[in-house]
């Protein structure tokens, strides 16, 4: 039922939006990593409402509970089970909305596909189902940690405005210095006040998540259909309100000739790198060592407070606005749920050579 991801390093998460609770399962998990509460904390933190004036006001302190597979602060190898309860919810703010089909939400889809939907909060189809995949994240970047990899995201891009730097001239370790989580502070001063505009304005802007991996593994991926960046694909493109994803130049590769495009080959240390990273990181499928990099584009958030048109469930036309609480601007608050999915993606690809113990021929 698409609630579950990943093939050995599995998750399968639960919950609505106005439920008892956010929940998930971790299974596959390598035994004895010893579990960094503090990590766990920090990305809930990143991702959580009411962290700044330009994020919705709803107040969830993300406390979660720990169920089953941590014993005496390590992973024990079995199903880990956690759930964090859903404490500032405002129901009512959707009572006038319950036989609305809002516009590019996934009210009129749902109800269709299933006859019968959580009206509160968007229920199931709401972004704070990733409240359980940035728990996930955390614990497959406590493996990632020991395998020497590193995932830093940052938004590159509000509406019109563009950092001006490729991300090796940029500063990652500055993303959390400012509330847009923009590396680039001059930049992230014009996104900051474009997104209070639309804010005041009662609309939204969408904007582009950049992410690298450095320190991947080489060999990482299959050739065929689970090619990695196939996978990080998918996982960026389950993320709500994503409707874009490409990887290395992507896109602007179309740009290139071929004789351009190609990374050429090169000694370092007896070691093949590559002259340049066009493809980033990823060549038929597989890891090649360089930085992963790719780039993830999220369309404005739909909840707007200006008046639209839309239909109602005994198909009748209606105008109507929203009210309740809601993001202008959803990218600064989705850095962790993207380094989150890159974190799973990889752990599992990396098990999965670990299953197999590939030894090529001498």
């Amino acid at each position: 039922m698409g609630n579950s991801f990943g093939k050995i390093f599995t998750i399968t998460t639960f919950g609505e939006s106005h439920g008892p609770a956010i929940g998930l399962v971790i299974d596959g998990c390598l035994p004895n990593i010893e579990v960094d509460f503090d990590l766990i904390k920090k990305d809930l933190q990143r991702r959580k409402p009411g962290q700044s004036n330009i994020s919705t006001p709803r107040n969830e302190s993300e406390e979660f509970e720990i169920l089953s597979g941590v014993f005496e602060g390590k992973t024990l190898g079995t199903p880990i089970s956690i759930i964090v309860r859903n404490k500032d919810v405002k129901s009512s703010d959707y009572n006038t909305l319950k036989d609305i089909f809002r516009p590019s939400h996934a009210d009129y889809t749902y109800q269709t596909k299933y006859g019968i939907r959580d009206h509160r909060g968007g229920g199931r189809q709401s972004a704070r189902e990733t409240v359980a995949r940035v728990i996930a994240g955390s614990f497959a970047k406590m493996i990632l940690k020991k395998l020497g990899v590193k995932i830093q995201a940052y938004v590159s891009q509000v509406h019109s405005i563009k950092v001006s730097k490729p991300y090796f001239l940029l500063d990652l370790d500055a993303t959390e210095n400012n509330i847009v989580r923009c590396p680039e502070p001059e930049t992230a001063a014009l996104m900051e006040q474009a997104i209070l505009q639309a804010k005041a304005d009662g609309d939204s802007l969408g904007g582009v998540i950049s992410c690298v991996i450095s320190g991947a593994p080489l060999g990482l991926g299959e050739p065929v259909f689970d090619k990695i960046h196939a996978d990080l694909g998918k996982a960026m493109l389950s993320i709500n309100a994503v409707k874009g994803f490409d990887i290395g130049l992507g896109f602007d590769s179309v740009l290139l000739k071929g004789s351009e495009q190609n990374d050429s080959f090169t000694l370092e240390n007896n070691s093949v790198r590559t002259k340049t990273n066009n493809s980033g990181g990823v060549q038929g499928g597989i890891s090649n060592g360089e930085d992963i990099y790719f780039r993830v584009a999220f369309k404005p958030v739909a909840s707007i407070k200006s008046e639209q048109e839309s239909v109602t469930n005994s198909l009748k036309e209606v105008k109507f606005s929203i009210e309740g609480r809601h993001d202008s601007c959803v990218v600064p608050r989705a850095i962790p749920i993207v380094e989150a999915m890159a974190a799973l993606v990889l752990v599992d690809h990396y098990l999965r050579n670990a299953a197999v113990k590939v030894q090529p021929f001498a």
